[in-house]
């Protein structure tokens, strides 16, 4: 055997080996289609809402196109929208989108969060040390990681940041 051969044979992956769980919020992102509507292209010179023109927009636009999407519903004018404006375009797509709400896409992205954390078994994590994943593809918003530790924390017996080789701790479960 050579000298490279037992080195290789020695060489251990603590990571691997270690009972440290690696907890990426990456996987439970779910994966449909995200859309925003706009109640400003529903405004007269980006500034009024006219009720008779909004009822004959609403009652004649296609709803249909936010089949299985997660909407988020805003107004980016600088108007002051009446929040039934807001309502009746939640009603209407409600029906065919996975989700829609009112808000920004942050907004959209922690409620989806918040809905998956509802339902998820954090009792896996029961007494033990959790690696919660730093970098990712995708945008998780800061939220996100605040309500992973707030659920964590009475549960974990170690909770840290970033990569399983190179973590920053968050919290320890104290002795008791």
């Amino acid at each position: 055997m050579t000298v490279e051969n037992q080195i290789m044979e020695k060489t251990i992956n603590k990571v691997v080996n270690s009972s440290v769980i690696t907890f990426d919020l990456e996987d439970l992102y779910p994966k449909s289609e995200r859309v925003t509507y706009d109640l400003k292209i529903n405004l007269f010179q980006e500034l009024i809402l006219r009720e008779k023109d909004f009822r004959e927009f609403v009652k004649n636009h296609d709803w249909k196109q936010y089949e299985d999407k997660f909407v988020n519903v805003i107004c980016s004018a600088d108007a002051i929208i009446p929040m039934w404006a807001f309502m009746v375009v939640v009603s209407n797509i409600q029906p065919f989108a996975k989700k829609v709400i009112i808000g920004t896409n942050q907004e959209l992205e922690s409620e989806l969060y918040r809905d998956i954390f509802n339902s998820f078994d954090w009792q896996q994590f029961e007494n033990a040390k959790v690696v919660i994943k730093g970098c990712s593809k995708i945008q998780i918003p800061n939220y996100v990681y605040g309500e992973v530790t707030r659920r964590l924390a009475p549960i974990a017996k170690l909770i840290m940041f970033g990569e399983a080789c190179s973590s920053v701790p968050v919290y320890k479960k104290p002795r008791i």
